[in-house]
């Protein structure tokens, strides 16, 4: 056990490393399904912006609380592809305008943005459409024709209970798996238990995504859409199956890119004010606490590459508040390796040597570094589910740098210290900031032989 520590922050710290490399950049992230990457908000590197007019519905006009349904489904819908802080907001009565960082593909933007969302279960007539043995009058329609309006529809996309990711190795191709609630479960499965040899459509937004026939009654009600998606075609059907269908029908107004809506200058003059403050702080660390100083740079310097790492495999879009947040969260580690090292200073006062007081500063400290770290979570978190787009990507950069500092302030220094002290180098008290009476404990005397004394 006592080197099974060491090794995870090598590992991590190793890993951490290899990811922030720009050799990365692009590789997929085999868990999410993202590609590592730095992602930049809109405020500093642009993207791109719609703008849909939601129209009505049956002679049905929406309302202002119908528009900003519509604009939340949207923005989960934008959210799921791992687009963080995107700017969904309406203007007016009905228009509905999508800010989105770093997007650069316009097609799929629109077809995830602007898709309706409505899929329906179509049987197709076999006496139209013929059979799996038989000929029909019409032709069984392909991918990515439209539908015959008049024909009925079996059920909606409403009784889907869930929807996730499949690969078919057999046809070397992306699929969507699906479970259908109780309701629609019935209807497939008398439909089909009737209907053996038949045909069926899935039908997205008018259009058919396949048209498979029937081969065995399907009584489970689960199944699968194919259709040689790519794996961000697969992903984005997916989103819009999970999110819903959207109320009422869109009309696109326009499509633009946008730039980053700072400046250049402005941009560089934040980011060098951060620097200089990192860099104040690592000086304060050396120059007040000396050795432990030193030892808190190092775990600061890694905790920055492991939280750039983490930001870079979600991937989380920086913006200049999350930039800020990111400080913070520095500020954050850095108090917790002050705590730890004024307790080690109180216990080598009080006699304590070295090993000992260093390990009853980290564990005295850890109770306040606990509380803190809890509190600032806790409002985090809050900041997160109740803030806007930009308040949660501020809120989430702080959470992921807090989380990484209660590792870094307690495991990585303290394991580092463990290290550091057993040279002899390190037993000076000039390295710990305690004048040598206090240090004596630490490296005693040698004691001499005790005189005989003659006489009572």
């Amino acid at each position: 056990m006592r080197f099974l520590v060491p090794v995870i922050i090598v590992v991590v710290g190793l890993l951490a490393l290899f990811i922030v490399l720009p050799a990365t950049t692009g590789v997929t992230n085999p868990a999410t399904g993202n590609a590592i990457e730095t992602r930049l908000g809109l405020d500093l590197q642009g993207g791109l912006q719609l703008q849909y007019d939601v129209l009505p519905l049956n002679g049905k006009q929406p309302t202002s609380q119908d528009v900003q349904t519509e604009a939340g489904i949207i923005e989960q819908r934008v959210n799921a592809t791992g687009a963080t802080e995107p700017r969904v907001y309406t203007q007016g009565n009905n228009r509905i305008v999508v800010e989105i960082p770093g997007a650069t593909d316009v097609e799929a933007t629109r077809k995830l943005v602007g898709s309706t969302g409505k899929l329906d279960f179509v049987p197709l007539p076999p006496a139209t459409y013929g059979t799996s043995t038989t000929s029909g009058s019409k032709p069984v329609p392909q991918p990515g024709e439209a539908i015959d309006p008049s024909l009925p529809i079996l059920f909606s996309g409403d009784q889907i209970a869930s929807v996730s990711a499949g690969f078919d190795s057999t046809a070397n191709q992306y699929v969507v798996n699906f479970a259908l609630k109780d309701g629609g479960k019935k209807l497939l499965a008398d439909y089909s238990t009737k209907n053996v040899g038949n045909f069926f459509a899935i039908v997205l937004d008018g259009k058919v995504v396949m048209a498979p026939y029937i081969r065995n009654p399907i009584t489970d009600g689960s199944g699968q859409i194919s259709g040689n998606f790519t794996a961000k075609e697969q992903q984005n059907l997916i989103t819009v199956l999970r999110y819903g269908a959207l109320p009422f029908p869109l009309q696109e107004q326009s499509v633009a890119a946008i730039s980053a809506t700072l400046g250049a200058d402005f941009l560089r003059q934040s980011l060098i004010a951060g620097l200089i403050g990192i860099v104040l702080v690592l000086l304060f660390m050396l120059v007040y606490y000396r050795l432990p100083g030193a030892v808190a740079c190092f775990a600061l310097i890694y905790y920055a590459i492991v939280v750039l790492a983490v930001f870079r495999l979600i991937p989380v879009t920086l913006t200049l508040a999350g930039i800020a947040g990111f400080v913070l969260s520095v500020g954050m580690a850095v108090d917790a390796n002050i705590l730890i090292f004024e307790r080690t200073r109180e216990e080598l006062r009080a006699g304590k040597t070295l090993q000992p007081a260093i390990e009853a500063g980290f564990n005295r400290a850890w109770p306040s570094i606990f509380d803190s770290n809890v509190s600032s979570l806790i409002t985090a978190t809050i900041l997160f589910y109740f803030g806007t787009s930009v308040i949660r990507g501020f809120a989430l950069v702080l959470i992921i740098g807090v989380l990484t500092s209660m590792f870094t302030a307690v495991t990585v220094s303290r394991t580092v210290l463990r290290f550091v002290v057993r040279s002899e180098w390190t037993r000076q008290a000039r390295l710990w900031g305690v004048s040598d009476e206090d240090f004596n404990a630490v490296t005693p005397r040698t004691t001499r032989p005790r005189e005989a004394r003659v006489g009572g």
